[in-house]
């Protein structure tokens, strides 16, 4: 069937009821056995001889990432790494300025982020830990054998579960009009937005990709989106299939929320503190309205104006750019001068870590 015509109400009507039952059913363990989950958080990789103590719905969840090694082909993906290698740094300030705001527009999607006050209270530790799951995952070489890019994906999958459970026992607010949370629908949104979306904003920068690239980094994402327990048959390929996966999407569920507005505002006030360009920090609301336009922005309470065209900005950003990164644009580089300012932040370099919960 044409993929177009699958992008229809009723189809994601449905993928609003869908989780990823693998990985909560794993997380029912870790939740009973909080042991397990310090002991997955001091791996480096997966080991590829599991615990024989692990419970069986612990040892199916990592089997599928060990079998999944074995499928992945090097050579068809090394494109999407080399366009990060030569793009990270403008890549990662299109995830900030861009792909986060514009996940907060949507409002059904929002209630999730907006109960884990983690996100709210400790929004720089939360950026940190989404940064270094992006440079895992494009990291040179990544996936070609059992390294930490895997390890990463799966321990991302287990916190999307982690917060499901949390919310299906104690948000006694939850709304059933918000459909399930982390679902399928909101699962693709968000992939969505970490690839097609990166590269929109990178478009209105005068950046554009190629269409050998755009095809390359969205066939990039749907591995990864795999790993992260997204159905993929639904996937764009194309330019085409990505902005009509968008637009459904959008059309289905951006409007405004006092959730939406509450992450954009603690976003805002994150960047205020530790953007060190105090021109960019005095025009940051102008500056997400414009890759937001105004329909987003007003979704998520901002306004602004600026009138300047898109490659003008482009350069101010790479400028601004060498200010926090410095002169940097290979995935060494960048992760090593992103370590050194969280170590100046936090004390330490950010790691994902699954929850340890105390069952005393």
């Amino acid at each position: 069937m044409n993929l177009l015509a699958q992008y229809n109400n009723p189809n994601f009507d449905q993928l609003r009821l869908q989780q990823d039952t693998l990985a909560d059913r794993a997380v029912e363990v870790l939740v009973s056995q909080p042991n397990l989950a310090s002991e997955i958080n001091s791996w480096l990789v997966i080991p590829g001889k599991l615990p024989d103590y692990f419970p069986e719905e612990l040892r199916l969840y990592f089997e599928f990432y060990l079998h999944k090694e074995k499928e992945f082909s090097g050579e068809e993906h090394r494109l999407a790494q080399e366009f990060f290698e030569q793009r990270g740094d403008m890549y990662l300030a299109m995830l900030g300025f861009y792909s986060l705001p514009y996940c907060y527009a949507f409002a059904d999607g929002a209630q999730v982020l907006v109960r884990s006050q983690r996100i709210l209270d400790k929004i720089g530790e939360r950026l940190g830990e989404t940064t270094r799951f992006v440079l895992d995952v494009f990291k040179p070489g990544a996936f070609t054998h059992q390294d930490e890019a895997f390890l990463t994906c799966a321990k991302v999958r287990l916190i999307h579960a982690y917060s499901r459970y949390f919310i299906r026992k104690y948000a006694l607010d939850w709304s059933p009009e918000y459909g399930e949370p982390i679902n399928q629908e909101d699962l693709l949104g968000t992939n969505l937005a970490f690839s097609h979306l990166v590269l929109r904003g990178m478009t209105k920068l005068g950046m554009s990709p190629s269409a050998k690239e755009h095809h390359a980094v969205l066939r990039y994402w749907k591995w990864i989106g795999e790993l992260m327990g997204i159905e993929p048959s639904l996937w764009p390929s194309t330019a085409k299939e990505a902005f009509e996966l968008d637009r459904l999407i959008r059309k289905r569920h951006l409007k405004p929320s006092d959730a939406g507005k509450k992450l954009t505002r603690a976003l805002l006030e994150f960047y205020q503190k530790n953007i060190p360009d105090a021109f960019l920090t005095s025009q940051l609301e102008s500056l997400l309205s414009f890759f937001l336009g105004k329909e987003a922005s007003k979704a998520v309470g901002i306004s602004g104006n600026i009138q300047v065209p898109g490659d003008f900005l482009g350069l101010f950003l790479k400028s601004s750019g060498l200010k926090t990164f410095g002169a940097v644009k290979n995935h060494e580089s960048l992760r090593k001068n992103l370590e050194r300012q969280q170590i100046q932040q936090f004390g330490r370099v950010l790691q994902l870590q699954l929850p340890v919960l105390n069952r005393s």
